[in-house]
């Protein structure tokens, strides 16, 4: 018997497990067979908290002290980059991202293949860091079963149902009991909602694709900025002394275990060449990701209105790792009555109550 459940095993659900498990018994139902296997495993890894909508940032700055205080955190960097015809947009950029404008000489500098030729515009802002994904993953993971609580992977859901004030829940042929129920299910939460007799929320998984490429010009790039183009149509990281190109896409999909279509793994390689003075010769690999959206792109946190024992922890969109410390405890608090650390007005932002 637990008293809680949480469907989903990527950070979303580990989070709010590892948060809830010091005062409930806990238990994590994974579909697959490792922890954090889709959109966490498949994370740009990078905490940015200009990124996002204003209930994401809130999110983003009230996580910070965790993740620095954790060790989480490295130095990284982030640079926007701009073409001639893009000044108004490259404008917005920053305004919206509070970057500081420098000049093409100082970009090159950090970035010695960026194309003169073609980059007009570049700004850039130190606060954005890299974070240990998989330690973070795991330490969660470490919390949840330190206080006795158990995470369970290859334990696909089938069955979910609701009786005597107490959730049913079938995975792999055994029967799970609890008071209540977590969806954290990620590009399946609105499936999961389904599943459990509720309306969905309209969270949508949306494809991000991901080529990875041998460090241009046998360049050190491990001291390189993440780097992107205006409007983020595609984006550079370093990983590993190789370069992470993304076209930056958002295509919406059905929930699946997602890769990446050669032609928009294409089209935003291209739009990287086009900034750089060294072109693309070789794919390393390549890979894809779901990030879940909701209408409104926040994230959606607490119990459903229509059945209070069913809990959202879902819609993290490409926030899932930067937000993961405050919004674990938000959802902790909403279910265990405590006073919120975030503002009232955040939270309303953010409570599936809104979309109802």
């Amino acid at each position: 018997m637990s008293d809680i459940i949480v469907i989903g095993g990527g950070i979303a659900g580990l989070s709010a497990a590892a948060r809830l498990a010091p005062d409930a018994s806990v238990t994590v139902l994974e579909r697959e067979s490792a922890t954090g296997y889709h959109a966490s495993g498949r994370s740009a890894a990078v905490f940015e908290p200009n990124y996002g909508a204003p209930s994401v940032r809130a999110l983003n700055r009230a996580s910070e002290a965790y993740l620095r205080q954790g060790g989480y955190l490295s130095p990284r960097g982030l640079m926007l980059l701009g073409k001639a015809e893009e000044q108004s947009a490259f404008e917005a950029d920053v305004a919206s991202m509070g970057l500081v404008p420098i000049s093409v000489a100082e970009a090159r500098e950090i970035i010695p293949v960026l194309d003169p030729a073609k980059l007009r515009y570049a700004a850039y802002h130190e606060g954005a860091q890299d974070i240990d994904t998989h330690r973070l993953l795991e330490d969660f993971a470490r919390t949840v079963r330190a206080h006795g609580g158990q995470v369970l992977t290859g334990h696909p859901v089938t069955v979910i149902g609701f009786a005597g004030g107490k959730w049913q829940v079938t995975a792999k042929d055994r029967v799970f009991h609890a008071d209540l129920l977590i969806n954290a299910a990620g590009a399946w939460a609105d499936e999961v909602a389904a599943m459990a007799g509720l309306a969905p929320l309209g969270i949508v998984p949306h494809r991000r694709s991901m080529a990875r490429i041998p460090a241009p010009a046998e360049q050190d790039v491990s001291r390189w900025p993440v780097f992107f183009g205006v409007g983020e149509s595609w984006y550079a990281k370093p990983d590993a002394g190789f370069l992470l190109v993304s076209p930056a896409d958002e295509d919406p999909v059905a929930p699946h275990d997602a890769w990446a279509e050669d032609l928009t793994l294409a089209q935003g390689l291209a739009r990287y060449e086009e900034m750089v003075c060294v072109p693309v010769t070789r794919l390393q690999s390549s890979w894809a990701g779901l990030r879940s959206f909701a209408p409104d792109r926040s994230l959606v946190l607490g119990p459903d209105p229509a059945q209070p024992a069913f809990v959202w922890s879902a819609g993290q969109g490409g926030y899932g790792f930067q937000t993961s410390p405050a919004a674990s405890r938000l959802v902790a608090d909403l279910v265990m009555g405590r006073p919120c650390e975030i503002d009232s007005e955040v939270v309303a932002q953010l409570t599936p109550a809104r979309l109802r």
